[in-house]
């Protein structure tokens, strides 16, 4: 059998589900009636795991996985590095930190593009967020901390 690259991408998604899926049980689930706050995420893993079978199950379509071009793994590792420093920040320094400076610094400092649009796009998308998260959806998200020091430290002011 051929490796191809659906199989090894359908099969990341399955595993990471399922992973997710596991260390995840401690959210309720509800009932459709009145579902819990473990419904959505459950339904939108349940999904990402079946489409994952759906790619190994048609992986034949799909280029074998020896013929993948490595050039763009140094810009896809930086993406993940920058996402995954957000991740760690984002409780430490909230909503309202966190997501414009992890925008600004994909748009602007990892694609080039200009710095006002960069900075324009990071506090729009960010205030439209914040606004359909804590207003329409009625969901708290973590807030800015009190004591902006480590902020400072992390920023070098």
């Amino acid at each position: 059998m051929i490796l191809r690259r659906d199989h090894v991408g359908g099969g990341a998604f399955f595993v990471a589900g399922a992973l997710v899926l596991a260390v995840s049980g401690d959210l309720p689930f509800g009932t459709l009636a009145s579902p819990g706050a473990g419904m959505l995420p459950t339904l939108v893993i349940g999904l990402m795991m079946a489409f994952g079978a759906v790619l190994v199950a048609r992986a034949g379509e799909s280029p074998p996985l020896r013929e993948i071009a490595w050039a763009d793994l140094p810009h896809a590792l930086l993406v993940a590095v920058i996402a995954a420093a957000a991740v760690a920040a984002y409780t430490e320094f909230g909503f309202l930190v966190t997501v414009p400076l992890l925008l600004f610094t994909l748009i602007f400092a990892v694609e080039r593009r200009p710095l006002l649009p960069a900075l324009l796009v990071s506090i729009g998308v960010t205030a439209v967020a914040y606004l359909l998260f804590t207003r329409l959806l009625k969901t708290p998200l973590p807030p800015v901390p009190r004591d902006l020091s480590k902020l400072r430290g992390l920023l070098g002011l």
